[in-house]
């Protein structure tokens, strides 16, 4: 049985990884084709960096993500404080809500959104779609950071108020650091989720403004080339580098976390 499982557990690695690593391989491809190997060679991505198109793209995957990712960071930051740490009207109501971002499909919301800049008559832009891009980032970053303030201990907060400090003191030097590990994690999968996003962007993009994502789509009505698998990979390391990222963030909490309270049971 044991054996079983993990034959099981290779084969669903396999399915899963085997198809990247397939795409990371060939974007390595000297010929034209996608499925013959003709050699090794960094042509595509050279081509990469000589296509005016892809640079484009990419400035505006990189403005998008990195201001969604600050604007939902920061409301989602404060939304999670608010839900966790203080009671009003329709808390459920509004907590329970959050889920729905990332319960509604894609298509759904994409249309939702368009449909609602076309009422107000807002010209389709970057202006839209890091709005739109915000609406579903909060929702994780939220989320994360909520997890985060399970089991708080708030009698800290109380007592850095009874020494004297203030409020934006408190939260600055007591509440930030405890909630830093979720904080970066909401931001860095807020960024990641922005810069691949394709549907909702698709449909909130106006002419003249394609993300990586859009381009990539757009390429592949004139056929697949080893270009696009270097785009792929280059969206693919980008993930893996955030990845590495929080957990680089999260290992280091912990470290300085475990120091901190053997130093006080030492002493």
């Amino acid at each position: 049985m044991k054996r079983l499982f993990q034959f099981n557990t290779i084969i669903v690695f396999l399915f899963l990884y085997l198809p990247i690593l397939v795409v990371v391989i060939f974007s390595f491809n000297r010929g034209d084709q996608i499925t013959i190997w003709e050699g090794l060679s960094m042509r595509w991505y050279s081509s990469l960096l000589k296509n005016s198109d892809v640079w484009r793209a990419c400035k505006n995957s990189l403005m998008i993500a990195g201001t969604a990712t600050i604007i939902s960071t920061i409301i989602g930051t404060a939304a999670a404080l608010a839900i966790e740490k203080y009671k009003f009207r329709f808390k459920t109501s509004i907590s329970n809500s959050l889920y729905l971002p990332i319960i509604i499909p894609d298509i759904v919301l994409a249309i939702a959104l368009l449909t609602f800049f076309s009422q107000l008559n807002i010209q389709l832009n970057l202006l839209t779609v890091i709005i739109a891009h915000v609406v579903f980032n909060i929702a994780y970053v939220t989320i994360i950071v909520r997890a985060h303030l399970q089991g708080y201990d708030q009698t800290i907060e109380e007592a850095a108020l009874d020494l004297g400090a203030n409020h934006w003191q408190t939260f600055y030097f007591i509440t930030l650091p405890i909630i830093a590990p979720g904080v970066i994690g909401g931001a860095l999968l807020a960024f990641t989720l922005s810069i691949d996003d394709f549907v909702i962007t698709f449909f909130t993009a106006g002419v003249g403004y394609t993300t990586l994502s859009v381009y990539i789509y757009n390429s592949l009505k004139f056929g697949i080339t080893p270009e696009i698998n270097a785009i792929s990979t280059m969206l693919l390391f980008n993930s893996i580098i955030f990845i590495l990222l929080f957990l680089w963030f999260r290992t280091r909490y912990l470290y300085n976390n475990n120091e901190e309270t053997s130093r006080t049971i030492v002493g």
